[in-house]
């Protein structure tokens, strides 16, 4: 029996868009991978806008959380499209339980306060000038970075120093955190670790461009693979075994930052839409593959 697969995506990634993203390539990498994986399965692969007619979705068999980008300014419409493919039995990866879950940046206190190694943060309702003020002398440093809870790819993200902090009368306009601006980050980059189904597959060192600190292709981030040290692997594996679910996810993608002691700590552990970076891990179709057989039976 041929097995119908998704590759939810939406109108700013999908080929052919007016919209389309200048990052959109991500898109195309992507599902080129994963189409060659499936190349020995009975199965078909579509891309298809997660905003598609319900009835044009309900037909799939699984549907892959793929290039989804714009579901961060429609969280709650995006997940109640999940739960009605979960109620007519498309299995949704990664499911309905886990994007609740991780759409919200919070769920990095949770892991902090379960022993993942992280990043000073300060929470806040909607972070103002006042707060980026305190945040200096609390983390004793002279830069910070303010991120929306409920975001991605740095849309949204500012960085503020004591020389040059925000206006009076400044706010983020939403939930956010603070952090101190860790120097490794231009100085050697962010870890991004791949895991399918729970067993490693691939690493890569993302690089922000000179004079930026956001390591995103958008921003001229540029990406290396590497082979991590078995330290360092095993530090991310500790993150995905405290993640509060049954089973491990599909894809998992941990980014970390190595703090000043030299140890890695977890800037995000990305479960719902990441780029899982295809170029610096030619296993990964094959591995997402075999992860999407023994899921379907």
């Amino acid at each position: 029996m041929t097995r119908k697969i998704a590759f939810l995506a939406c109108a700013g990634t999908l080929p052919g868009s007016p919209t389309r993203r200048a990052d959109a390539f991500e898109h195309d990498v992507q599902v080129a991978a994963l189409r060659g994986g499936l190349a020995g399965m009975d199965a078909t692969l579509t891309e298809i806008d997660w905003r598609a007619p319900l009835d044009a979705l309900t037909g799939f068999d699984l549907a892959v959380l793929g290039t989804v980008w714009d579901y961060t300014d429609h969280p709650a419409e995006f997940l109640a499209r999940l739960e009605a493919l979960e109620a007519a039995g498309v299995m949704v990866c990664n499911p309905a339980e886990i994007v609740r879950w991780n759409a919200d940046k919070g769920y990095l206190r949770e892991l902090a306060e379960a022993g993942a190694p992280s990043i000073p943060t300060l929470w806040a309702d909607d972070p103002g000038a006042d707060d980026i003020l305190r945040a200096f002398d609390h983390f004793d440093t002279d830069r910070v970075v303010v991120k929306r809870r409920v975001g991605a790819g740095a849309v949204g993200q500012f960085s503020f120093t004591r020389a040059d902090p925000p206006a009076a009368d400044w706010r983020l306009g939403q939930a956010g955190m603070i952090q101190p601006f860790l120097p490794a980050i231009q100085s050697e980059g962010e870890y991004s670790l791949i895991f399918i189904d729970g067993q490693f597959c691939h690493a890569l060192l993302k690089q922000a461009a000179d004079g930026d600190y956001r390591i995103q292709s958008l921003y001229g981030g540029r990406e290396v693979a590497l082979e991590p040290d078995p330290a360092d692997i095993s530090r991310a594996a500790q993150v995905l075994a405290m993640l509060p679910f049954g089973q491990a996810p599909l894809y998992a993608r941990i980014d970390m930052v190595r703090l000043p002691d030299g140890q890695l700590a977890l800037i995000e552990a990305e479960l719902i839409e990441p780029y899982l970076y295809p170029r610096q891990g030619p296993r990964l179709g094959e591995m997402l593959a075999a992860a999407i057989r023994r899921r379907l039976g």
